[in-house]
């Protein structure tokens, strides 16, 4: 009788916790998980250009109203800059995003980091880096978006193919914001002219995925604002997956090829 006793004690207390735990958590629209690229190839103006767009975008009213407009009227969003295998820095933790105050107080945390670069690209990594963020967090959102964007193709870490799909299967989208702007110089080989088409084939997935690519930095705030609405209202984005969409088989693999290339650029092992 005594060990029936004990055993039901002990399921009061694991439910108990479990409730705590459910509690403590917050329900939102989405979260939002955006992982913005740091790579070397990115001048220091362009960071900046990074980091305004991303601060004005979410202050701007289009979004606020899309954030207001959803079923619960708050969303959960972290800011971190990638580049390498092992480099992810987190800028601004996950939050909630509900009003003008909110946006205002992550667009200074954005704008007031003034870090440089990071080595190499690892696309891969910070999928799962952002995978591993979002079942880690306290929100619980109706829908879970990965916002990667970038200025050339993975060239460190698994293949980006593989890391897609285990995140794929984690019920979480990738869109993509592949940058195009093919600027000149020694960093420049390293780019590839079809990042939307190789950003489509090899990078985004899920639930109404889809890219906007940027092929000049004067369209950046105003891309980033048109897929930030899309995202925060769950709409289609059929304009921007024509655009990129080819249905020749993709080498996913392009951007390891074009490293092992150059490699002996900077006399790396």
């Amino acid at each position: 009788m005594q060990g029936c006793t004990m055993r039901f004690v002990w399921f009061l207390l694991a439910c108990l916790a479990t409730s705590v735990q459910a509690e403590d958590r917050v329900e939102v629209d989405v979260e939002l998980f955006l992982a913005v690229d740091v790579s070397r190839s990115m001048q220091p103006y362009e960071l900046e250009i990074q980091r305004r767009g991303y601060a004005a975008a979410l202050q701007s009213a289009e979004v606020q109203d899309a954030i207001a407009s959803g079923f619960l009227g708050r969303i959960a969003i972290t800011y971190v800059e990638w580049a390498g295998a092992f480099h992810q820095r987190e800028i601004v933790p996950w939050t909630v995003l509900g009003t003008q105050e909110d946006a205002a107080r992550i667009a200074g945390q954005i704008t007031s980091h003034l870090d440089q670069g990071m080595r190499r690209t690892s696309i891969s990594s910070a999928l799962t880096y952002a995978a591993d963020s979002i079942e880690a967090n306290g929100f619980d959102g109706l829908r879970r978006v990965i916002d990667v964007s970038g200025d050339g193709p993975n060239n460190m870490g698994v293949p980006v193919t593989r890391a897609r799909d285990e995140v794929l299967a984690r019920g979480i989208t990738i869109n993509g914001l592949p940058l195009m702007t093919q600027d000149e110089g020694i960093m420049a080989r390293w780019n590839i002219p079809d990042l939307d088409v190789y950003y489509t084939a090899c990078v985004i997935g899920g639930t109404g995925a889809f890219v906007v690519p940027v092929t000049d930095w004067s369209e950046f705030e105003d891309a980033v604002r048109r897929k930030l609405v899309l995202e925060i209202a769950g709409q289609p984005a059929t304009l921007w997956q024509a655009q990129v969409r080819s249905a020749a088989p993709y080498n996913c693999l392009i951007g390891e090829e074009i490293w092992e290339r150059n490699r002996d650029i900077f006399a790396l092992p």
